[in-house]
């Protein structure tokens, strides 16, 4: 049996007297495409500073694809390809020298290879860094994370400034990295991201993992609150005692609800009037 992608035991993490980590049990499996979800300062990058031997635990047990991060770390780096979520580039060069350069670092990256993602990304290699928005150099950083083709990747925030298209492609470019039995190992703090693309989530809040749930379980659990407008009044009876919906309200031409799980009902309900919005 192959060891996981990633395993951390009862790992924790102190800045002073914060608190940042509190006793994080994780398994992500080889070969699948596993999302960290969770809002702002909830904990996300400071795991995978930790995973990456970037900062050090105060507590707890780190494996990553079967090794010590902090023994081991120059022969693991060549294993993962890496995101970081705030991406400081600066420089002269043109995106072209600085992923070459990146890429002799890793261990060679054929120009073909260099070109073909540039291309699905949009990114022109031509560039000096310095003139880049930050969706440009988000693309750099995407193209340095998955260039050398590694064991694991591990993405925080990927998609941040990329426009929708270019997080269909990306979203596109995970998918073959799992059918090649590779990992992904993605933060955010957008549901719908993660269940687009992930097998399984795990849900961190204030340092700790709530839930690990698969996308499928997930999506059945979810809580929506969703808002219709009509193209004149509609009655309330006309959406009474639907399943999986409570907290029903009629205004005029607009209804509110929540929604746990499945919307079936109350879409089906809402489709015998006109829909405006």
């Amino acid at each position: 049996m192959s060891d996981p992608a990633i395993l951390t035991e009862g790992l924790s993490k102190r800045y002073g007297r914060h608190p940042a980590l509190h006793n994080l049990d994780l398994l992500v499996r080889p070969g699948e495409v596993f999302g960290f979800l969770g809002h702002n300062g909830a904990g996300k990058t400071t795991t995978i500073r930790l995973l990456l031997d970037l900062i050090r635990p105060t507590a707890g047990r780190i494996r990553v694809l079967g090794l010590d991060p902090r023994a081991d770390g120059v022969c693991l780096r060549r294993r993962i390809g890496y995101l970081p979520g705030e991406l400081p580039l600066e420089g002269h060069q043109s995106a072209r020298e600085l992923l070459t350069y990146l890429g002799n670092l890793s261990g060679r990256v054929e120009s073909t290879r260099l070109r073909a993602l540039a291309e699905r990304l949009d990114l022109d290699l031509s560039r000096p860094i310095r003139a880049l928005s930050k969706g440009n150099k988000q693309k750099v950083g995407l193209v340095q994370a998955f260039m050398h083709e590694p064991e694991l990747l591990i993405l925080d925030e990927p998609t941040s400034g990329l426009d929708p298209l270019l997080q269909q492609e990306f979203r596109a470019m995970v998918r073959e990295v799992r059918e090649q039995g590779r990992t992904v190992f993605m933060s955010s703090h957008v549901l719908a991201e993660v269940e687009a693309i992930a097998d399984r989530v795990a849900i961190v809040r204030a340092g700790h993992i709530v839930a690990v749930e698969d996308v499928g379980a997930l999506r059945r659990r979810a809580v929506r609150r969703l808002e219709v407008r009509f193209d004149g009044p509609v009655a309330t009876s006309a959406f009474a005692d639907l399943p999986d919906v409570r907290e029903l309200a009629v205004d005029g031409d607009v209804l509110r609800c929540v929604v746990d799980g499945k919307a079936d009902a109350i879409v089906k309900a809402a489709a015998r009037f006109t829909v405006v919005s």
